[in-house]
């Protein structure tokens, strides 16, 4: 699927009055950086607000909807606990995140645009995070929320590229570097500030807060429509398509072999933010001089790290590269899996060490802080390779699909955490180590052979 043609001003790409970028840039990464605070911030709350309040009795009644939908996942998961529960519905919810932008993206390119559909998204969330503040429509709010990001996640981001000329590719690729900054602000302040303020007056004040912080993005976007290029719905010409080649279809086979070796780790790495919560709110030492800390701030360390790493790992890169030794994308990946796994086994020690009583928050810190790193080796090598390698006339749409790799693996994670209770937590989180180690093991037997045959050359180290 490719973006429509949007309608590019000359006024518009010859702007330079934002960090030498136009002006629609400003309003689009602000628009995301709201937008990603208030969505780090409720799902740095979700899982316990799940676990210790909503699916407990005196509360688990008021729930609309609740006994159909646990019946439903009752009926293939067999019984599930409150912590079951939460686990599953935390997955099926972080993985259809990842699949609906697909849906949106056909939205905008066929029926709407991309302003209108941004426009649609914004509210939908908006409506989503204030319905979390209320038991009753618990599950509409998540409904909403995963259909207001379908609509905003991609053609957000598409937006971006259509404010620069075709040749100006310099400015375009700084501005998503820009972009990119502002989510990662969002993403590390999201659960500090919602966290912080639900320890302080209740889950609901923190759930109210990220909805005020989404009705702020959607302001912030409609304020800049007239700095935005008009990107209207593509007409349904039929127009042939050129088919594949035998040879891009091995490369398709080949780069979904791929999405599947980084489901494993992807599993590893959402089970920080799912069970790795519910963990260190019960058996990690929270208290400091400063007072207690709230376990949905680790949430924070991870993004934290992931932004504080990328310097020297671009510089580390850039080195090998300059000697003719930079790792392949599929040795990166491994990298990243194994990075996973030992971020999951010190997790496993701190259960270990904590026994029956807490553990320093030092290691769960410790543990938070490698996997950001461990996301930075798989996740954009992944999107890297998948780009590059992708036959020309279906790359958008590998693009497209490379997003389901995650939405398959949240949906496993989310199984994987109802057996939380059923394990020790130390073996829970070996158990986890494990999975992630099969994606570097995979990378191990195969990755020479993929890269060889994706690069048309020798393999790389």
């Amino acid at each position: 699927m490719s973006d429509p043609a949007p309608l590019i001003t000359a006024s518009i790409t010859a702007d330079r009055s934002f960090l030498g970028h136009p002006k629609g840039l400003a309003y689009l990464a602000f628009t995301e950086a709201w937008e990603r605070f208030s969505y780090y911030g409720m799902t740095a709350l979700v899982v316990l607000y799940m676990v210790q309040q909503l699916f407990l009795p005196g509360h688990v009644e008021n729930v609309a909807g609740l006994p159909t939908y646990r019946a439903a996942l009752e009926s293939v998961l067999g019984p599930l606990s409150a912590q079951g529960l939460a686990s599953q519905t935390f997955g099926l919810y972080s993985g259809l995140v990842y699949f609906t932008p697909i849906l949106g993206g056909w939205i905008a390119d066929r029926l709407l645009g991309a302003k209108r559909t941004v426009v649609i998204g914004a509210l939908l969330m908006s409506a989503g995070h204030f319905a979390m503040a209320f038991d009753h429509s618990f599950l509409l709010a998540l409904l909403l929320l995963i259909l207001g990001s379908g609509c905003l996640k991609g053609n957000i981001s598409a937006q971006i590229g259509h404010l620069y000329p075709a040749d100006d590719e310099s400015r375009r690729t700084r501005a998503f570097t820009i972009f990119s900054m502002a989510i990662n602000i969002g993403a590390v302040l999201g659960p500090l500030v919602c966290a912080g303020l639900a320890q302080a007056y209740g889950w609901h004040v923190g759930f109210g807060t990220a909805g005020v912080l989404m009705l702020l993005a959607t302001v912030t976007y409609l304020a800049g429509q007239r700095y935005l290029p008009d990107q209207r719905p593509r007409r349904r010409d039929r127009v042939a398509a050129v088919p594949l080649t035998a040879a891009e279809w091995r490369t398709v086979l080949l780069l979904v072999v791929v999405m599947g070796i980084t489901v494993f780790q992807t599993i590893t790495y959402f089970q920080f933010f799912n069970v790795g919560l519910v963990w260190i709110d019960s058996h990690a030492d929270l208290t400091t001089p400063l007072g207690h800390i709230p376990a949905p701030w680790f949430n924070s360390v991870d993004a934290f790290f992931s932004v504080i790493a990328v310097p020297p790992l671009i510089w580390l890169w850039a080195r090998e590269a300059r000697r003719g030794q930079e790792s392949s994308d599929l040795t990166k990946i491994g990298i990243g899996a194994v990075l996973a796994a030992i971020s999951a086994a010190i997790m496993a020690l701190a259960a270990m060490l904590a026994g029956a009583g807490t553990a320093s928050a030092l290691i769960p810190f410790a543990a938070f802080a490698l996997v950001g790193v461990a996301f930075l080796y798989y996740w954009p090598p992944y999107l890297a390779l998948m780009s590059r390698a992708a036959p020309p006339n279906v790359n958008a749409t590998m693009m497209g699909c490379a997003y389901l790799s995650l939405f398959i693996g949240n949906i496993i994670m989310g199984s994987v955490g109802t057996l939380y209770e059923t394990m020790t937590p130390g073996a829970f989180w070996m158990l986890n180590a494990g999975i992630s180690m099969i994606g570097a093991l995979l990378v191990l037997l195969f990755g020479r052979a993929l890269t060889r045959r994706l690069t048309g050359g020798p393999p790389q180290p």
